[in-house]
Parts: C-alpha cells; sequence; structure tokens
C-alpha cells in the first residue's frame, strides 16, 4: 500500500479528494433542495390544496330571534 503514494503525492491527492467530496455535497445538497419533499428551506408546495383549504365562509344568518 505505502508504493502508492510513492506514485502520486499525498498533499495533492488528498486536497483533491477533498475537493471532489466537497462539490459531491453541495450538488447532492442543490438536488435535494429542488424536490418538494425534502427542500427543508421552503417547504413543500401545496398548490392547489391551499387554495381549496381557504375557500370562503358561508354567509351568516342574519334573521331576527323570534319571541
Amino acid at each position: 500500500m505505502w508504493r502508492i503514494w510513492l506514485l502520486f503525492d499525498p498533499r495533492r491527492t488528498l486536497v483533491a479528494l477533498f475537493t471532489f467530496l466537497f462539490a459531491l455535497a453541495l450538488v447532492i445538497h442543490f438536488i435535494l433542495l429542488s424536490t418538494d419533499r425534502f427542500n427543508w428551506l421552503d417547504g413543500p408546495r401545496t398548490g392547489h390544496v391551499a387554495a381549496a383549504q381557504n375557500s370562503a365562509m358561508p354567509p351568516a344568518q342574519t334573521t331576527a330571534p323570534s319571541k
């Protein structure tokens, strides 16, 4: 195993490895942020469901009570 490090410079190899892993982590997080299920900043996009929940209330009854 030690002969592999004779072919590659350890500092340059580790810097390249950490740069690649950081870039991969950024790509994965941005992909997750673009989905509805895993967007932890904006929450899920509800669309038409929210419009149905915010429908108008029926009008109040205005009849006078009888005596």
